[in-house]
């Protein structure tokens, strides 16, 4: 059987709609990709949120940092470009998912003082639990300590664990396949910039896939498709199905 690429909506599909926001979910789950990612926080006590930035500032209209609130006072905030919509919840999200082929990806990130949220990656599993997607869903995020304790917490589709530029210029492409072992992760994602033909092999000899961002724009997402990636989150879902299922 062919190699496929997958695709995920990257924040849902930001090119189309106001990221993270329920209408750009419920707009994705209606396409041909294989997942939906987003971002989460924990609100001040302890609700996960689905939200990029550590502060609201960027995305509504409201300032601070996400985790300074309650879950009830974000209920009251609302997404830029929607109908008044707040941040959804991750139950949300994930409810949003459910009746669809369309699964969670979620990435964890770590809150304004760059450090990640206590007790999050628990409370991302009850949701996962509560929603019955748990075994289809994909958790994903920088910092390798709290993937390697999604990865312990098991009944996963998998752990990706994502790197930064930085750190690939920092321990190189050996290192990072060397955390991933010692981790056991069975994804890493970096930029696609970075992603050849030589670097997707040296991955699958180690036995590990391999995932991108970036991917937004017909050249991009052509030479992802055409390298193939295993899975490729993209800003513009709609132009990526077309250019992989051969309608572009």
């Amino acid at each position: 059987m062919p190699h496929r690429t997958l695709i995920a909506a990257h924040r849902g599909g930001l090119f189309l709609w106001p990221e993270n926001s329920a209408r750009a979910f419920s707009e994705s789950a209606r396409l041909a990709v294989e997942q939906a990612e987003c971002d989460v926080h924990l609100s001040a006590d302890g609700e996960v949120i689905v939200m990029h930035d550590a502060t609201l500032d960027r995305t509504t209209d409201t300032r601070g940092p996400v985790a300074a609130l309650t879950a009830a006072e974000l209920s009251r905030v609302r997404v830029r470009g929607t109908a008044g919509e707040a941040p959804p919840t991750l139950a949300e999200y994930l409810a949003i998912l459910a009746p669809t082929p369309v699964a969670p990806r979620v990435e964890i990130k770590v809150g304004a003082d760059n450090r990640p949220h206590p007790g999050i990656v628990p409370k991302v599993m009850q949701a996962l639990d509560a929603s019955g997607q748990r075994a289809r869903s994909w958790i994903i995020g920088f910092q390798a300590d709290t993937m390697a304790e999604a990865l312990r917490a098991g009944g996963l589709a998998g752990v990706a664990w994502l790197s930064e530029l930085s750190t690939l210029r920092d321990i190189g492409l050996d290192g990072i396949i060397a955390v991933a072992k010692q981790h056991g992760f069975p994804e890493i994602g970096v930029t696609e910039g970075v992603i050849d033909a030589e670097f997707l092999a040296r991955c699958r000899a180690a036995g590990l896939g391999v995932g991108t961002w970036g991917a937004n724009h017909a050249p991009s997402i052509r030479r992802m498709l055409e390298i193939g990636v295993d899975i490729f989150a993209t800003d513009d879902p709609p132009l990526a199905i077309a250019m992989r299922d051969g309608a572009a």
